[in-house]
C-alpha cells in the first residue's frame, strides 16, 4: 500500500494493546504516515507515557498526536465516563506528557471532547479549562457518533454546538502561533474551521452537503482484518487475509467497487469528523472557501 497521510488508531482503549508500539512501527516502515493519531482515555498514565515515547523514538518522521479524552471537569467527566477517578487519572497523564514536545519535535498533545446532550451546557468551562493547559496545541470537539436520526441526537441543541465551535474558532484566531507545529499547520487549522461549520449545517439540514470519499480515500481496518469504508456502515469490503494482506487488491475487488458505488449514489450523510477532513482537503470545489479561511489565519497571525 502507498504512503498514508493520516493513520488513526481507535478502540476501546488503544494503549491496552501490548503490541501497540510494534503495530505503529510496522505502519511507519511500510506506509510512512505523515500523521499518526493516538486517542486515549488517559487512565493508564505511566503506561501511556512509556509507550508514547517508544513510538516517538521509532517513528521520528511522523507527527505523533496523542489526544486525551475530556468530556467534563472533575466529577462531571467521571459521571459521563462512568469511571470514578478518571478525570484525575487523565490529568495525571497530561502532566506526564506535557513536557514531551520539548524533547520530541514530532510530538503533538491535544484534547478531544465528545459533544453530547449531557455536557452541551458545560462547553464554555470545558473549553476555557483546556485553553488554560500548557502544552495543549489542539482542542477538538467531536459530535457524538451515530446516525442523525438516532435517539442520541434527540436532545442535542444545534445552537449550543455552533456556539461551542465558534468559541474554539475565536480561541484559535487569538493564538494563531500556538496551533499545530507541523508543516501546513495553518491549512489544517483552516480545514478545522470549515469542517465544524459543515458539520453544524449537516445537523441542521439533515442531508449530505459535500461528496463523501469513504472507501476511496478513507478506510477502516478492524482488529480481525475486515476492511470497511467507514466506521458507521456495516458492509465490509472483505478481509485482508483473503487478499494476501494486499489492501490495494481489497479496494479493487468487485465487492468494494459495489459498496463504493452505493455510497456515492445513495447520499447517506453523517457528522464524522475524520471523514469531513478528507472530504474537504481533497475536494477542489471547497478550495476557495479553504483558501479564504487560510488567508484570514495568515492575516491574523501577522497582526500578533
Amino acid at each position: 500500500m502507498d504512503s498514508l497521510l493520516w493513520l488513526a488508531f481507535s478502540g476501546g482503549e488503544i494503549y491496552l494493546r501490548d503490541d501497540l508500539v510494534e503495530i505503529s512501527g510496522i505502519f511507519y516502515r511500510n506506509n510512512k504516515p505523515a500523521i499518526m493519531l493516538f486517542p486515549t482515555n488517559g487512565l493508564l498514565p505511566e503506561l501511556i507515557k512509556d509507550r508514547t515515547e517508544k513510538i516517538l523514538r521509532q517513528c521520528p518522521q511522523s507527527i505523533i498526536v496523542v489526544k486525551l479524552s475530556l468530556d467534563g471537569l472533575s466529577d462531571e467527566h467521571d459521571t459521563l465516563r462512568n469511571t470514578p477517578g478518571s478525570f484525575e487519572k487523565t490529568m495525571a497523564t497530561y502532566n506526564l506528557l506535557k513536557g514531551l514536545p520539548d524533547i520530541y519535535p514530532n510530538f503533538e498533545l491535544g484534547v478531544n471532547t465528545v459533544f453530547c446532550s449531557e455536557n452541551q451546557d458545560k462547553m464554555d468551562k470545558i473549553i476555557d479549562f483546556v485553553n488554560s493547559l500548557k502544552g495543549i496545541k489542539t482542542h477538538t470537539i467531536s459530535l457524538i457518533r451515530g446516525n442523525l436520526s438516532d435517539k442520541s441526537f434527540k436532545d442535542i441543541d444545534c445552537r449550543k454546538y455552533y456556539y461551542a465551535i465558534e468559541k474554539l474558532e475565536n480561541n484559535l484566531k487569538a493564538n494563531v502561533s500556538g496551533i499545530y507545529r507541523f508543516k501546513g499547520a495553518k491549512i489544517k487549522a483552516a480545514q478545522d474551521i470549515l469542517q465544524r461549520r459543515l458539520i453544524s449545517r449537516t445537523m441542521l439540514e439533515q442531508k449530505r452537503l459535500i461528496p463523501c470519499y469513504a472507501g476511496r480515500l478513507n478506510l477502516v481496518l478492524s482488529e480481525n482484518g475486515d476492511v470497511y469504508p467507514c466506521e458507521i456502515l456495516t458492509e465490509t469490503f472483505g478481509n485482508v487475509r483473503d487478499y494476501a494482506y494486499d489492501m490495494g487488491k481489497v479496494i479493487q475487488s468487485d465487492n468494494a467497487k459495489k459498496i463504493i458505488s452505493s455510497i456515492i449514489n445513495k447520499k447517506c450523510y453523517c457528522t464524522h469528523e475524520c471523514y469531513f477532513m478528507t472530504n474537504i482537503m481533497f475536494n477542489p470545489a471547497l478550495y476557495p472557501a479553504l483558501a479564504s479561511e487560510y488567508i484570514r489565519l495568515i492575516k491574523q497571525g501577522s497582526l500578533q
